[in-house]
């Protein structure tokens, strides 16, 4: 019986990054289309630009952070974005949506682009939360929003 090679070459070291940051793309496009992909390009942007801003919150907190430190833990952590929640009725459907449809390939080259550090400027202002107009939820109250996009309202809430 042969042993696992636990160490990573450079050639390794290269495939793996590459496999996380496909990941990381996959995730991410799949949390767009189910939040987002009714709004125009800047709208599924600005969702993208929140789940980033998390990410930074917690890399510069330099501990674990309640709602993950990477991409792929920041959208999947339960109850934050209610696509991935059990019983959504938008799960079913970013879980068996393909590149063949067109806003879920839009969200997939909005994630590769922010997965690369390619993304435009953040039109959020730093936003690390948003709710859609069609609710109030208990967390937004009395909270001022610092952008809208479409029917989506984002705040920077201090944690």
């Amino acid at each position: 019986m042969g042993t696992i090679d636990k160490t990573l070459s450079p050639a390794n070291e290269k495939d793996t990054k590459e496999f996380l940051h496909e990941l990381e793309i996959d995730v991410l496009a799949r949390t767009l289309y189910g939040e987002a992909r009714s709004e125009t390009r800047q709208g599924i942007e600005a969702v993208a630009h929140v789940i980033l801003n998390r990410v930074a919150q917690a890399e510069k907190s330099n501990e674990q952070f309640w709602w993950g430190n990477d991409i792929v833990s920041v959208c999947q952590t339960p109850y934050q974005f209610s696509c991935w929640n059990p019983g959504d009725p938008n799960r079913p459907k970013l879980m068996t949506v393909t590149a063949d449809n067109k806003k879920f390939a839009t969200c997939l080259r909005i994630a590769r682009r922010a997965v690369y550090g390619q993304l435009d400027e953040d039109i959020t202002h730093g936003a690390n939360h948003y709710h859609t107009t069609a609710v109030a939820p208990k967390w937004s109250i009395s909270k001022t929003p610092i952008a809208q996009f479409g029917t989506h309202v984002f705040f920077k809430l201090e944690v």
